[in-house]
């Protein structure tokens, strides 16, 4: 935008900005989030009074996102994945990918765990991307594995592992789309706690979304989604009649 004058700056100004980006191949989601976090910059310095005028950014309307379908795993392909990170030349990278399967962590914050996270047969996470705590329940196997490791001194319990998390699905053939290597095994646990009958909003308290929307993408996964309409749509309600 070159660094405009804040007072010089308009809609027009980022409307022009945005359609650069886009043409860049910039994706309309990151565009919609510098949109949401200069808007958030005009309301914040209007309410410390350090802006008298409207916000430029109020009536431009974020782009529309289509929602991307969300890949997971079936358990044949969990076990195939499961063989081909036991060939891993990096042993860390089986037990990561276990984590992450068994309580919804993203890679970052289970391949970062630190001894002192563990918590009595849970596992906690603290500096989230949500800012929010979490604290997630372990089988008492997966709490001895993590607890024997913690044993030996370590500040981190895991040395960096996504190349090979990498390889090792290139090596199953497993195909997953763009963007989704190591997210699916959180896709994956969400589906799957879903399928089994699970809660949507511990769901939502399991994987740290501040928005219901958001878990909200799983709950058709759920065996009892929506089967009150076999029963209480109007043919049904003609057939008993």
């Amino acid at each position: 935008m070159g660094n405009p004058v804040a007072d010089k700056f308009s809609a027009d100004d980022f409307a022009r900005y945005r359609s650069k980006r886009l043409e860049a191949g910039i994706s309309a989601n990151a565009i919609n989030r510098e949109h949401a976090y200069l808007r958030a910059m005009f309301n914040e310095l209007k309410r410390l009074n350090h802006w008298n005028s409207e916000n430029p950014l109020s009536e431009i309307r974020s782009f529309k996102i289509v929602e991307k379908e969300l890949t997971f795993l079936a358990n044949d392909q969990i076990k195939l994945l499961f063989a081909a990170l036991s060939e891993s030349s990096n042993p860390d990278t089986l037990l990561v990918s276990q984590i992450c399967l068994a309580t919804g962590a993203r890679w970052s914050e289970a391949e970062g765990l630190k001894p002192t996270q563990l918590r009595q047969g849970a596992i906690e996470y603290a500096v989230t991307k949500s800012g929010k705590n979490r604290t997630i329940p372990i089988s008492a196997e997966l709490e001895t594995e993590l607890q024997q490791l913690a044993k030996d001194g370590r500040a981190r319990l895991f040395v960096n592992c996504y190349s090979a998390f990498r390889e090792a699905v290139d090596r199953s053939g497993l195909a997953l789309p763009a963007g989704q290597l190591t997210h699916v095994l959180r896709h994956t646990f969400a589906s799957h706690f879903m399928m089994n009958g699970g809660n949507i909003l511990t769901l939502q308290r399991v994987l740290g979304h501040s928005d219901l929307k958001m878990t909200m993408r799983y709950a058709h996964l759920s065996p009892e989604h929506l089967q009150e309409v076999r029963n209480l749509n109007p043919l049904a309600r003609l057939t008993l009649g």
